[in-house]
């Protein structure tokens, strides 16, 4: 049987995905490096970007990390304020207000998380690719590698490679143990502390996959944005697009009268430099990260051959396309308002938030008992969570109603530290009177702490009828 030309039929008329061949097999990128104007700006942006990662768990305000994500005591540290699983308002508008902060800058600016500021393209392009061209070189001015290096070089930028992901897995992890308790696991033995050792070390070799073979799949096949750009973008966000009116007919070599052309002179440098692998004449594509690169070769393409800029540039759909600018949208009106109401939110639950926080459970068994004096009495439980930044003693009494006792089994247990959570086992003791008639009654228990934060709490007596 002649495969051969059942292979032509099935074979695509062009690539399917960047970064595949029209075989299937794995099409390694290596993009040539445009070192234009956008790329000098992304490139202090990137540096920026990354001394910050590295720096901010170092930082504390007022004892505080700025950041900390402890899932052992299930608990957020966010600009000096801790946060915990019981403040689910707060954390739910956090995550609202993100959510709507990106789809905002998205709807305005395009991806330009993708292109600026997203961590795998930031230490890709400014840190793994480099080392790249270092070890390896170029072919001619291209990005493609040299081919016959010296094995140690390779092993050199394998090692380099190790170094850098194991340091990064270093940081990543203080963002969830904190620096104090990282330095201390590094001093001492893995085995130690074998749990955290193995993030790290997992966390070191995704990140080895990830920047020395996966590479810009990241951004076509794993990440999800990409996808979620056509439901974010409208015809008037800003992207990175190709001037068709102005670019067509391409043609190479001189312009003339006789044979007119557009800008375009078809040198494909927009193709080579793409970190994607795109054509981004093709118009809007999924796998564009608005990184700019194909604006600085076009650039400099266009200053070589006497043409003004701009053939590739920052633009909307609608502007490449002639139509008139909107300078209102639905999307620019509604999601400043939806943000600002979410912000708002987030911000009074913050600042309305107690000290501590007191929660009362009813005692386990008979709803009541009767002691040998004729007293009803109550069993109950007070779950105490000391929210502060200092250690608390709490009081407990019983506003109402009148005639009621109450009686702290366990009184060593109103004195939390910060950050400390008890259970208090209580009992109130009152006359059947109280309950007389309806078997229950109405109640008010008040908490309060040496900070002269207090809160009530709502509950019923249970008795005789």
């Amino acid at each position: 049987m002649d495969t051969s030309s059942n292979d032509a039929l099935l074979a695509p008329e062009e690539h399917v995905l960047s970064t595949l061949e029209r075989d299937g097999s794995r099409r390694w990128l290596w993009p040539k490096l445009a070192m234009g104007t956008w790329w000098k700006r992304r490139r202090v942006v990137a540096y920026v970007l990354m001394v910050v990662f590295v720096v901010i768990p170092h930082l504390r305000i007022g004892g505080k990390p700025v950041v900390l994500l402890d899932f052992v005591s299930r608990q957020l540290t966010l600009l000096g304020k801790t946060f915990y699983p019981t403040d689910t308002l707060i954390l739910a508008l956090f995550i609202l207000t993100v959510f709507v902060t990106i789809v905002l800058v998205t709807a305005i600016a395009g991806r330009a998380w993708c292109g600026w500021a997203c961590p795998q393209t930031v230490y890709m392009e400014f840190l793994f690719r480099p080392i790249d061209r270092f070890f390896e070189g170029t072919v001619g001015k291209g990005g493609r590698p040299r081919g016959g290096i010296p094995g140690f070089w390779w092993v050199a930028r394998i090692l380099v490679y190790l170094i850098l992901c194991m340091f990064l897995a270093h940081t990543f992890l203080a963002y969830f143990v904190g620096t104090d308790t990282l330095a201390r696991w590094v001093r001492s033995s893995p085995l130690e502390h074998p749990s955290a050792f193995v993030v790290m070390a997992g966390t070191t070799l995704a990140m080895m996959f990830d920047f020395l073979y996966f590479r810009e799949q990241m951004c076509l096949i794993a990440c999800p944005y990409g996808r979620f750009q056509s439901v974010m973008l409208d015809e008037q966000s800003k992207i990175v697009g190709y001037d068709p009116v102005r670019g067509e007919p391409r043609r190479k070599g001189k312009r003339t009268e006789v044979e007119p052309a557009g800008d375009c002179v078809d040198c494909n440098q927009c193709v080579v430099v793409c970190p994607t692998g795109i054509d981004i004449r093709k118009g809007l594509q999924m796998e564009c990260i608005n990184c700019t690169q194909c604006i600085d070769a076009c650039d400099s393409v266009m200053a070589k051959v006497g043409l003004p800029p701009g053939l590739i540039r920052y633009s909307s759909q609608d502007e490449l396309a002639r139509k008139p600018k909107k300078l209102f949208r639905a999307r620019t009106i509604a999601y400043p308002i939806i943000l600002l109401a979410v912000s708002t939110g987030f911000f009074f639950a913050v600042m309305s938030k107690v000290g501590f926080d007191a929660r009362l459970l009813r005692g386990k068994g008979a709803p009541f008992s009767i002691s040998n004096a004729g007293m009803v009495g109550n069993s109950f439980k007070l779950r105490l969570v000391n929210r502060t930044d200092s250690d608390q003693v709490y009081t407990i009494s019983v506003a109402q109603p009148e005639g009621v006792t109450l009686e702290v089994i366990q009184k060593e247990l109103l004195s939390l530290p910060s950050g400390g959570n008890v259970l208090v086992p209580l009992s109130v003791e009152f006359a059947p009177t109280i309950t007389r008639g309806v078997g229950n009654r109405p109640a008010t228990l008040k908490v309060a702490d040496d900070s002269d934060h207090e809160t009530e709490i709502e509950f019923k007596l249970l008795g005789p009828r």
